[in-house]
Parts: structure tokens; C-alpha cells; sequence
């Protein structure tokens, strides 16, 4: 099982629509996965709601591909609230990772995607090598959530490839 992460709690978000695209291509490749949207959740402690994510989602899951979007050089802190609320062995250890950076300037959330790979490797995850980096993406996708330029939609579609063989 999959679970897709869409690393930001803010409403109508394009990590949201990058996180569906993502979906829909897994399901369309015949993966089993799941979409969790932090939205609206309460993942800052340790509570019921992060213990029945554990249950259904994250200790389940064999595989994890996280969409961030870059907030202040690095990713938004309630996704770093998620793993720091859950119980890291069950949910998290040598367990696997792609990692999708998501930004409107040039550098499609670099910095993020490192700094989320350190941590990850801290949590004993295997990262995947191919992160993909989605710069402009207010240029690359149009409000709907449909991508427009072919060379990105080749680029996911090699990376998730890549990734459900790994």
C-alpha cells in the first residue's frame, strides 16, 4: 500500500492538486494507495486522530510519496508535526519514500526536499533518488489541477514508474 502525504494544512492548495494528480496516476498504474490531506487534521500532538492515522494509513503503508511545498526554504511544519506525533517505528522505519517539492519561484522546494531527506534518513526510510522539484508551478498547472507542458507530466510519469518498481 501507498500513502500519498500532502504536506501542507492549507485550504485549496496546488500541493493538494499535485498530491491528486499523483493519485490518480498510481491508481491508474494499479497501485493500491491512499490520499491523506493534512487539512484540517490535528497532527500537532499525539492524539485519537493521529492514532487512528496510524492505524489506517501510515503503519499499513509500505510506501510513502510526500508532496511538499516550500514554505520559508523548507516545508510547512505540519508535516514535521505529523512525524513527530506518530510512533516513528511503527509508522516510519525502513519503510520507503519519494519526495515532490512544490513552489511558484525557480527552485521547485530544494531546499525542502533536503532538508525533509535528512530528517528521513534519521527515520531510518529508504528515499527514493528520483525527487522530482516542480518549480513555477502556477505556470505548470492551470487552476483546475490539470498539468500543461508535456515535459513535466513525462517527468512524474518516470518518476512514479521508477518508484512502484523500487
Amino acid at each position: 500500500m501507498i500513502t500519498i502525504i500532502s504536506g501542507t494544512n492549507r485550504k485549496d492548495s496546488r500541493t493538494m492538486q499535485v498530491a491528486a494528480y499523483y493519485f490518480r496516476l498510481l491508481q491508474e498504474k494499479g497501485a493500491t494507495v491512499h490520499l491523506l490531506s493534512l487539512e484540517g487534521r490535528n497532527v500537532f500532538t499525539r492524539n485519537a486522530e493521529v492514532k487512528q492515522l496510524e492505524e489506517t494509513l501510515l503503519i499499513p503503508s509500505e510506501k510513502f510519496v510526500m508532496i511538499m511545498p516550500e514554505y520559508n526554504g523548507s516545508f510547512p511544519g505540519v508535516l514535521k508535526a505529523l512525524l513527530d506525533s506518530t510512533d516513528i517505528k511503527k509508522c516510519w522505519w525502513h519503510k520507503k519514500v519519494l519526495l515532490t517539492g512544490v513552489a511558484d519561484g525557480r527552485g521547485g522546494n530544494l531546499r525542502g526536499i533536503e532538508h525533509m531527506t535528512n530528517i528521513l534518513h534519521y527515520l531510518k526510510m529508504n528515499v527514493y533518488y528520483d525527487k522530482l522539484p516542480l518549480s513555477r508551478i502556477n505556470e505548470e498547472m492551470d487552476a483546475a489541477g490539470t498539468f500543461l507542458h508535456e515535459r513535466t507530466i513525462r517527468a512524474i510519469d518516470g518518476q512514479i514508474d521508477g518508484f512502484v518498481q523500487y
